[in-house]
């Protein structure tokens, strides 16, 4: 899934993303404005919208049998609408380490929650649903944004069509302890290799991810995600939380202008699709200068329910886009190519392979 600075193991491991979000120095033709700043506490606020998944699935399975995927992965997400906890949350991600502080709080539909930096540069991210303000102390900077999904796996639960069980096996492996907390070991393997596999640590009375790795085709751990400390149905203010989106007094605040669209109206579209993955949203970024440029950057988001991809596309500029290149941080693959008169960056916690399936088949049609 989401992950070389500290900022971008952040960001695209929280990416979900560390996903899911990617401020890379091996990835610097990224449009920088297009990345997520996505704090580390929504790796455990799982699939924030439930589009397109029954809200009948049961979380508990028929007597004598075992949770189905579907079944482990409804109760997990079921888990991080219903919890208030407080927790110190670690991620690895080969030699890269980051840690943050989370304060997160449900009341029926509407979450909030705090993410400090412990580690890095000092970053603050407060969410309320979709709506993410990122304040950055030493620079004096917020960036305000809308972001239409959060979690561990980002697109759980949002999928038009529920293909997980197509792709992804799962088996309960045990009973371990993190943080304090008794967690079922859940791994959910995949059933083909254009997608890597993960090993969940669920708390055992609530479902709530307490630690999650991912896996590679071997088994081997790529990154880690985990509480070190964590305080269940901790007494967290909402209200405190919603002043503090507010408190934007001496910062410079950005507000990227986005604006819905669909690949083809932008002239793009994929030759062949790839297996299980499905079109979830597709951007542009408007001219915020008034510069009135005519092509602007898109940016368009596929997903098997677990797994993400990211195509950034944006016009080719010779003097920034001078060397097609790959790069890898954790479970997180990049790399960019010339497509014409066009720059892409393809992005996902998926093998290097799945990226280069959907570089060559990304085709402009105009």
């Amino acid at each position: 899934m989401t992950r070389l600075t500290a900022e971008f193991a952040m960001t695209a491991i929280c990416s979900r993303q560390f996903h899911h979000s990617i401020h890379a120095a091996s990835i610097r033709t990224l449009p920088s404005l297009w990345i997520k700043r996505v704090g580390v506490g929504c790796l455990i606020a799982l699939g924030m919208s439930a589009a397109g998944w029954s809200s009948a699935q049961s979380t508990a399975p028929a007597e004598g049998t075992e949770r189905t995927v579907n079944e482990w992965l409804t109760r997990i997400h079921e888990a991080s609408r219903q919890r208030a906890y407080i927790g110190t949350l670690v991620v690895s991600a080969g030699s890269s380490m980051s840690a943050s502080r989370i304060w997160h709080v449900c009341d029926g539909n509407q979450q909030m929650e705090r993410v400090d930096t412990l580690t890095g540069a000092p970053r603050t991210t407060v969410r309320h649903n979709n709506d993410v303000i990122t304040f950055a102390p030493d620079s004096k900077t917020a960036w305000v944004e809308k972001r239409e999904s959060l979690g561990v796996f980002p697109d759980l639960l949002r999928t038009p069509d529920n293909v997980i069980p197509d792709h992804y096996a799962v088996r309960a492996t045990g009973l371990e302890r993190v943080a304090g907390h008794k967690a079922d070991v859940v791994e959910i393997q995949p059933r083909d290799n254009l997608r890597f596999g993960y090993r969940i640590w669920s708390e055992k009375k609530t479902g709530l991810v307490v630690k999650l790795q991912t896996l590679d085709g071997q088994g081997q751990v790529l990154e880690q995600v985990a509480f070190t400390e964590l305080q269940l149905d901790a007494p967290v203010s909402m209200d405190k939380l919603s002043k503090l989106m507010k408190a934007t007094r001496g910062y410079e605040v950005h507000r990227p202008v986005l604006r819905k669209t669909t690949a083809e109206a932008e002239g793009w579209r994929l030759k062949e699709a790839i297996p299980g993955f499905q079109s979830m949203s597709c951007h542009t970024r408007e001219s915020a200068d008034g510069s009135g440029a005519t092509s602007h950057p898109m940016q368009w988001v596929f997903s098997d329910g677990l797994a993400s991809v990211s195509l950034f596309v944006e016009p080719y500029n010779e003097q920034q886009h001078f060397e097609e290149k790959a790069a890898v941080i954790g479970a997180t693959h990049s790399l960019t190519r010339r497509l014409g008169q066009h720059w892409l960056t393809a992005l996902g916690e998926v093998p290097h392979s799945t990226l280069l399936l959907f570089a060559k088949s990304l085709e402009y049609t105009r």
